[in-house]
C-alpha cells in the first residue's frame, strides 16, 4: 500500500537530516511512493516516500554510476526513515513525464527518447556483475539473461499456486511454454536496462529529455527488453503508442528479433498478472490476461490474415 504521511510529518521527518525546505507540495506519484515537490533555498528537489529503501539506494547507484549528458538521471542527496518508511530527497529536473504530455506534442519528444534509449545500452558496466536485476551495489541477481527471464516459471520466485483462484493457469502454462520456445532467440547480452521505462519515468520539457527518474526495476540484461515494455503497453497509453510508431518507422533494427520480443512482452505481461492478481485488480489482471493472449495469439492472427488474402 501506498504510503500517506501528512506534509507536515514528512518535513519533521527530513528536518532531523537534511535542512528545512521552506515550500513543500504533493505532486503526481508514482505507483508505490508518496511525493512531494520541496525548495531548499534556491534549489528544488523532490521528496519521496516508500515502504522499502532499497529502490532509492539503487537511484543513488545509477546516479553515481551511469548518469551522463545523454543519460541525465537526478542525483539522491538524502536518504532518511520515517516511522516504519523511508524517505529520500533528489534533485528535481524541469519538465513533465511522458505520460503527462499534450498528445499533440508527443511527435516532437520520441526521437530525444531514442536517443536516451541508446545511451542507456551504451552505459559502461564496469564493477558490476551479472544479470537481471542488480541491488544497489551493482551486482544482478541472475547468472544470465536466459535465467532471468525463465525465473518468471519458477515457483521459488514467483508463488503461482497462491493467485490459481483468479487466473487461468492453463492459459498461463501456455505462455510459459512460448518462453521456452522463444528463450533460445533471446541474445545473452549484458547492458543497463531500465526495466519501466516510457511513460511517468522519463521526463521532458520543451523537447529534451530533462531525467530519467526510477530506477528500483533496472536490469543489466538486453536493451530490447525497454523496447518490449514500450510495444507491451502500447494499447494502453498514448505516449508508449507514439514511441511504438517512431520504432516502427525510424528503427526497424529494434524488431528484427521478433521472437525475443515476444518473448520479452510476454515476461512483462507475465509479471503484471502475478502483481495485479497478488494485489487483487482485477480490471488490471483482466486487461494484461487480454494483452498476453494477443501478444501469444499474433502469429496465428498473421497466418489466419495471410491465409485470407491468397483465398481472395
Amino acid at each position: 500500500m501506498k504510503p500517506r504521511f501528512t506534509r507536515e510529518a514528512v518535513i519533521s521527518a527530513i528536518t532531523r537530516d537534511f535542512d528545512r525546505p521552506s515550500e513543500c507540495r504533493p505532486i503526481t506519484e508514482g505507483e508505490e511512493s508518496q511525493a512531494f515537490a520541496i525548495c531548499v533555498g534556491s534549489e528544488d528537489f523532490v521528496l519521496r516516500v516508500n515502504r522499502t529503501a532499497a529502490g532509492f539506494h539503487k537511484d543513488a547507484f545509477c546516479h553515481s554510476r551511469f548518469a551522463s549528458r545523454d543519460l541525465p538521471i537526478p542525483e539522491v542527496v538524502a536518504i532518511g526513515e520515517i516511522e516504519d518508511h523511508t524517505w529520500c530527497v533528489s534533485r528535481r529536473a524541469l519538465g513533465v513525464t511522458l505520460q503527462d504530455l499534450a498528445i499533440e506534442t508527443l511527435p516532437t519528444v520520441v526521437g530525444p527518447v531514442s536517443q536516451v534509449m541508446s545511451a542507456m545500452a551504451e552505459a559502461i558496466l564496469d564493477g558490476t556483475e551479472g544479470f537481471g536485476p542488480f541491488d544497489p551495489s551493482g551486482i544482478g541477481r541472475h547468472a544470465s539473461w536466459q535465467d532471468f527471464i525463465a525465473a518468471i516459471t519458477d515457483e521459488a520466485h514467483y508463488d503461482w499456486k497462491r493467485i490459481e483462484a483468479v487466473v487461468d493457469r492453463r492459459q498461463i502454462d501456455g505462455y510459459f511454454r512460448l518462453l521456452s520456445e522463444f528463450m533460445p532467440r533471446c541474445a545473452d547480452v549484458r547492458r543497463l536496462v531500465h526495466g519501466d521505462f516510457g511513460s511517468n519515468n522519463v521526463l521532458t520539457d520543451q523537447g529534451r529529455i530533462t531525467a530519467v527518474i526510477d530506477w528500483s526495476e533496472a536490469l543489466f540484461g538486453d536493451p530490447i527488453y525497454d523496447v518490449a515494455n514500450i510495444f507491451f503497453w502500447r494499447p494502453w497509453l498514448a505516449c508508449m503508442e507514439a514511441q511504438a510508431r517512431h520504432i516502427e518507422t525510424r528503427h526497424p533494427e529494434f524488431l528484427q528479433n521478433a521472437e525475443a520480443l515476444r518473448c520479452y512482452q510476454l515476461h512483462i505481461g507475465l509479471v503484471q498478472i502475478f502483481e495485479s492478481a497478488k494485489a487483487g485488480d482485477a480490471a488490471d489482471l483482466a486487461w494484461a490476461m487480454a494483452r498476453c493472449e494477443e501478444i501469444a495469439t499474433q502469429d496465428e492472427k498473421v497466418r489466419s490474415a495471410s491465409t485470407g488474402c491468397q483465398e481472395t
